[in-house]
């Protein structure tokens, strides 16, 4: 790693790192949490607002950094975590932390795009995998790491630490982004923010999501975002600097690279809701057990990441990685299908390290892909798009393998149903991909363009 980079960069890395420790610490501390402030049945809300939220303005995010800086609202976006951190690990009913978590979601989606975009504008196209290889091979970590983080705080101490150890954390990259982050300069706006088309957007984007989530109240759900999702699209259309650039939905790249991210979330909760699922049930394996038998997919996640970013900074060919992630993911996911007749630890952690393998090769690359078919100006909303449509994958598939799930007759039967299904998703974004066109990766520097 160049070393002027790597204060900045790590930076980044670890404002990011308390969005992706919150979900798989907090999971441990849901029952007490529960036990304390309410009831069982109102646990699910702590962790939906916070999702929705987070998807709902991740676009209104990504427009904030284009038009306004990447390096001051990343730096917004953290202050308002960490305050929310606080805030929520204060929460004296679950109506406060409900409320607190949706806030802290809306700051989490912020954390995320942004310091994704940051990187673009730290370095060129061709080391951005590479790069973003680190950070997905640090959160690869971090889902291993944080249920046990989660766990040891909620027993030792009490589940309000599970916010509380965000503090020193965010300080920590508060004051590296204030001291060693550069400032990318940007044209002052010419015209005002679409605050109409971001209200929009969240609404539709809330309601979808929400659909998804919920088990009442579908078909109003749906129905309203018909009804918001077409008024969108007419404000967007006259809009003169749009929350949702149509024209860049347009793009080939864009528009596959979002269809494959789409299908590839959908298709990777499979593994992380359903793998820990099926081995406490037929293996006989505790949640903490359940949890680390995850750890081959990461290692795989892991490897794969590191050498495909590194393969693309020396060659510039990017196009061949996630064709055979995707591959890998489809073979491993039928794999699990068929074995899973026959419960067996040793089987499953096999598939895992090839899914991990695949998977690895595929998000990074394809947020590369996306970056590189825009100018810097729009890098912001660019990438935004790009988690954007992955959070929906991961809400849109939770809700339909969850519903196959639940119509066999037992968890075995369940699972391999689920397994069946999410093999087609990934075999369909590889066929997205397939269709891509290859952009050679610029090589000139990132703040240059």
């Amino acid at each position: 790693m160049n070393r002027s980079l790597s204060i900045p960069f790590a930076a980044v890395v670890l404002a990011m790192l308390p969005a992706v420790l919150d979900q798989t610490m907090l999971a441990t501390g849901l029952p007490v949490i529960a036990g304390d402030l309410g009831r069982i049945s109102d646990v699910s809300w702590v962790v939906s607002a916070y999702v929705v939220a987070a998807a709902a303005v991740t676009p209104l995010w990504g427009k904030l950094g284009d038009r306004l800086g990447r390096k001051p609202m990343l730096e917004l976006a953290l202050v308002a975590f960490v305050t929310t951190s606080a805030l929520c690990g204060a929460a004296q009913d679950m109506t406060q932390l409900i409320v607190l978590r949706l806030v802290q979601g809306a700051s989490a989606g912020g954390l995320m795009a942004l310091a994704m975009a940051t990187v673009g504008d730290l370095v060129s196209p061709r080391e951005r995998s590479r790069y973003q290889g680190y950070i997905a091979a640090t959160f690869a970590v971090a889902t291993i790491i944080g249920p046990l983080l989660g766990g040891a705080l909620v027993q030792g101490a009490s589940w309000r630490w599970v916010f509380f150890v965000n503090l020193p954390v965010g300080a920590i990259a508060l004051i590296g982004l204030q001291l060693r982050l550069p400032a990318v300069e940007v044209e002052p706006p010419k015209v005002p923010l679409d605050g109409a088309g971001a209200a929009l957007l969240a609404a539709a984007t809330s309601t979808l999501m929400l659909a998804c989530i919920e088990h009442t109240g579908r078909l109003e759900l749906a129905l309203a975002t018909l009804v918001l999702a077409a008024a969108l699209v007419m404000r967007e259309r006259r809009a003169a600097d749009p929350i949702v650039p149509l024209a860049l939905l347009r793009t080939p790249t864009v528009a596959l690279v979002s269809v494959a991210l789409f299908l590839a979330t959908a298709a990777l909760f499979a593994i992380t809701v359903f793998v820990p699922l099926f081995l406490q049930t037929t293996t006989g394996a505790s949640p903490t057990e359940a949890g680390l038998l995850l750890a081959p997919a990461m290692l795989g996640i892991t490897v794969s990441t590191t050498l495909a970013g590194r393969s693309i900074a020396r060659t510039g060919r990017y196009k061949r990685f996630p064709i055979a992630g995707l591959a890998l993911m489809t073979a491993a996911l039928a794999a699990l299908a068929a074995a899973s007749g026959h419960p067996s630890r040793v089987a499953t952690g096999i598939a895992l390290v090839v899914f991990g393998l695949g998977f690895g090769m595929v998000t990074q690359v394809l947020v590369t892909a996306i970056q590189n078919t825009v100018e810097r100006r729009e890098l912001g909303v660019a990438t935004a798009t790009a988690g954007f449509f992955r959070a929906l994958g991961g809400a849109v598939g939770a809700a339909i393998l969850g519903a196959v799930f639940a119509g066999q007759a037992n968890v075995i039967d369940g699972v391999q149903a689920v397994f069946a299904v999410a093999a087609p998703l990934a075999a369909l974004a590889l066929l997205a991909v397939l269709a891509l066109t290859e952009t050679p990766l610029k090589t000139g520097s990132a703040t240059a363009e």
